[in-house]
């Protein structure tokens, strides 16, 4: 009786101290246990999305892959799955289960260590939100109280919701809706029995009992799972049989991507982390829509991918990137070439392969897929042998001149068939946007992002050669020039004694047709023509008014090499210059991101671009804001009309004299002329070391510029990284390559596409222009209605006054080569 009371008394202390140290820990640990609003507001953390303007999945950001699920859209046997293997009295405990801790205590009895097991479902949502998976007293006691603490303030349907969406189910997928994308490329509502089982057989152990992972293992678990809901009959033996005989057929699957972005996607999230942070970006589920059509940015990526291509073939074959076997050697094994070209990457629209073997005029390859594909002549025909940058060797007559067995090259899906390839050597780039407010339609950074995170599109600052000339024209129209002006294209010959070397521009070609009007030149692009403009203007009056196109006066060299396009800009830059002629004189801000969503698909921004309109009216119940204008309307419209001559060359309306502008290529177009008529104007741009090509053109409602040019990689590499051959210099583009062969092609291409969603109206003569007809010669007016003759546009009081018939002499009309006359 005695040790029996002396037994209860050692309870009863025991009892008392156990309690006194629970709440002397509960005290202790207060201010670490979470807030009821902490509780109730457990922040799922969901990776942002971007989207183009029109709903497709451009690119995913974020390690955790989490698709949010309210409990009453996820399957019932799903439910039952869980609650069946990791806590079948949840709806009956308070938090902490007696049962499961007696075991675990009876295990730590029996094996002196704390084991695993035991835990609740809320233990074990407490445990993934609060805590670390250590085994230790102290993290147990924490996990309790949170436990506890849990279940007064949320309910049951509360915690279980916040547990299948926190889980950890491996391969960075959190939650059942990310589990079921990722193993099963499914939702949830899709998922057979036995792929709910897997699923919820994860949580033990998702690094080594996953289906991909270790599917032996998984089939076991999945068995595990299957019996537990047998056992409480929340399935029939009928299905559990069924459940377990299906095969374990599961593979990772991404994110849905639907299009191809990556240089829109990384502009997107830049801007993101700059925003809000990268905690933020990367995890709070923000849904980023951007002003990007998905239609407009494919054409674009493919345009610059397959223009690259065609200038890479211009230039001949540089050869095979590898020999695995010599023509004296046995031939590799067919699954050791798979293996070795599985670790070969897929770049831009290349894929690698190995030649089996070639005939009189194919070739056999293997690619990855371990498929056995033929190249036809056709697709081998253009391989003439690299030798330079301006040479070739001789026309191939035989797949043997090109192509031996054992060599790894590169090919690419054509129309045709399978086409030899190579990594284009230059690089690419389009932007293109939307005149009346700037959101950006279309932008592609260069052939590949795999190769190089370099976006040409934003950032490469590049000489932009012709593609300068409408800012100086229209900078001499609004000094006193008129489209019908005659100005000298013949060449120049300044020496500078400071120096001591002569500065000779050129046209290109190198031809001069003596008194040529300002519409011509402009259309033709007369080099010097442009000189002696900006020699007129002077210096400073040039560099300011250029200003007004939104380029940074410290970019702009003040000299007259400014007039030949010596200031460096990037494609974006360049685009929104053009885009003030297409939208009658406004600046516009380029912006790609239209709105951005949290994880509640609340908007939480809206952009408010400035809009190109001159009596702007409310939207959608808001002020819209108007952009400044900074030309007038009438200056925009010659420019335009100068500029559509340099697609449709001269001529009066009737008729045409025979020449033609820089971009006549456009004429060739159906496509374009289908859709846009005469309503389309660009410009060529060729720096004199044929280092940049350009070409910056545009309809009403879209302006496009593309550029083709050789990385800078000292400027690039300043910028961000590049995995390309440092070795590789910046070289011109060669090959009597320009504008107008390399850059004007890509930007047909894309436009031909593009122009179908455009805007396109006709550009309309604006109100204090005048019409007056003139000579073609002289530029003077004329009392003539032939070929000889135009009509052409004036700003008020600029027409000319005298008729052609009152005839001057060259020597009246123009001075010195030094001179603007």
């Amino acid at each position: 009786m005695k040790i029996i009371k002396w037994m209860l008394a050692v309870f009863a202390a025991l009892t008392i101290l156990g309690t006194i140290t629970v709440v002397g820990l509960y005290f202790y640990w207060q201010d670490e246990l979470p807030t009821v609003a902490e509780l109730k507001d457990v922040r799922l953390q969901t990776p942002m999305q971007v989207y183009s303007s029109d709903g497709e999945l451009i690119a995913q950001f974020g390690e955790i892959r989490r698709i949010p699920l309210k409990l009453e859209d996820i399957p019932q046997p799903l439910i039952n799955a869980f609650l069946a293997t990791e806590d079948q009295r949840f709806y009956d405990h308070f938090g902490i289960d007696p049962i499961g801790v007696a075991r675990a205590f009876a295990l730590l009895l029996t094996t002196g260590e704390i084991q695993g097991g035991g835990s609740t479902i809320t233990q074990q949502l407490a445990r993934n939100v609060y805590l670390s998976f250590e085994q230790t007293w102290t993290r147990k006691i924490k996990e309790a109280f949170i436990s506890l603490h849990m279940e007064r303030e949320l309910s049951k349907d509360e915690i279980l919701e916040l547990y299948l969406n926190k889980i950890t189910f491996g391969h960075r997928a959190h939650g059942i809706g990310a589990a079921a994308q990722v193993y099963y490329g499914k939702d949830v509502k899709d998922l057979t029995l036995a792929q709910m089982a897997m699923i919820a057989g994860l949580p033990k152990a998702p690094s080594t009992m996953n289906p991909i992972s270790n599917p032996e293992r998984a089939r076991e678990r999945r068995a595990v799972v299957l019996g537990r809901m047998l056992a409480e009959n929340v399935i029939t033996q009928t299905q559990y049989q069924a459940a377990l005989n299906e095969p374990i057929e599961t593979r990772l699957h991404g994110a849905e991507v639907t299009m191809s972005a990556p240089y829109l996607a990384e502009m997107v999230r830049a801007d993101l982390v700059s925003r809000y942070g990268e905690e933020a970006a990367y995890n709070a589920g923000f849904k980023v829509y951007t002003t990007v059509n998905a239609k407009q940015q494919r054409a674009a990526q493919r345009a610059v991918q397959l223009n690259l291509h065609a200038y890479d073939e211009r230039h001949g074959y540089r050869g095979a990137e590898a020999v695995l076997w010599q023509a004296d050697e046995d031939a590799w094994q067919h699954d050791d070439i798979r293996d070795y070209l599985n670790k070969q990457e897929a770049i831009g629209l290349t894929v690698p392969a190995v030649v089996l073997g070639v005939t009189e005029q194919a070739a056999l390859v293997l690619t990855a897929s371990g498929s056995q594909r033929e190249i036809s002549w056709s697709g081998l025909a253009w391989a003439r042998p690299y030798m330079h940058a301006d040479r070739q060797g001789p026309a191939p007559k035989t797949a043997s001149d090109i192509l031996a067995p054992g060599e790894l090259i590169r090919v690419r899906a054509t129309e045709q068939g399978l086409r030899l390839a190579q990594i284009p050597e230059p690089s690419g780039a389009i932007i293109s946007l939307r005149p009346q407010d700037g959101s950006i339609a279309a932008a592609v950074g260069g052939y590949s992002f795999a190769m190089s995170q370099f976006n040409r599109a934003i950032q490469a600052e590049r000489q932009i050669g012709s593609n300068v000339k409408p800012f100086i024209y229209s900078a001499a129209l609004e000094n006193g020039f008129t489209l019908a002006t005659l100005v000298n294209d013949a060449p120049i010959n300044q020496w500078s004694p400071g120096s001591g070397i002569a500065w000779r521009p050129r046209n290109s070609p190198d031809v001069y047709e003596g008194p040529i009007r300002v519409r011509q030149a402009l259309a033709k692009s007369k080099n010097v023509v442009s000189v002696r403009l900006m020699r007129s203007l002077g210096i400073d009056t040039t560099v300011e008014y250029m200003t007004r196109f939104g380029f940074p006066i410290d970019e702009l060299p003040r000299n007259e090499s400014l007039s030949l396009g010596s200031s460096s800009q990037t494609p974006l830059e360049v685009a929104r210059g053009y885009a003030v002629f297409a939208n009658g004189g406004y600046l516009v801000n380029p912006y790609f991101i239209e709105r951005i969503e949290n994880d509640n698909d609340e908007v939480v921004y809206t952009a408010r671009p400035a809009v190109a309109c001159v009596l702007c009216e409310e939207e959608n119940g808001r002020e819209v804001i108007q952009a400044p204008r900074v030309i007038t309307e009438q200056n925009a419209y010659l420019i335009t009309e100068a500029m559509q001559s340099a697609v449709w060359g001269g001529g009066s309306w009737q008729h045409r004299t025979g020449w033609n502008g820089t971009a006549w290529r456009i004429q060739r177009s159906e496509k374009i002329v289908d859709l846009a008529g005469r309503d389309i104007v660009g410009k060529t741009g060729t720096t004199n070391d044929s280092k940049d090509t350009w070409f910056s053109g545009y309809v009403s409602g879209l302006v496009t510029t593309a550029w083709v040019g050789f990385d800078n990689l000292e400027r690039a590499l300043g910028s961000t990284t590049m995995n390309e051959n440092l070795d590789q210099q910046e070289q011109p583009i060669s090959g009597a390559e320009g504008g107008a062969k390399t850059a004007l092609p890509m930007w047909i291409d894309y436009m031909e596409t593009a122009l179908e969603d455009a805007d396109i109206q006709p550009f309309q003569v604006p109100p204090g222009l005048v019409m007056a007809r003139i000579d073609l010669a002289t530029g003077k007016l004329s009392r003539k209605n032939d070929y000889s003759t135009r009509f052409e546009y004036f700003l008020p009081g600029t027409a000319p006054t005298e008729y052609a018939e009152q005839k001057s002499s060259n020597k009246d009309i123009f001075a010195d080569d030094d001179s603007i006359f």
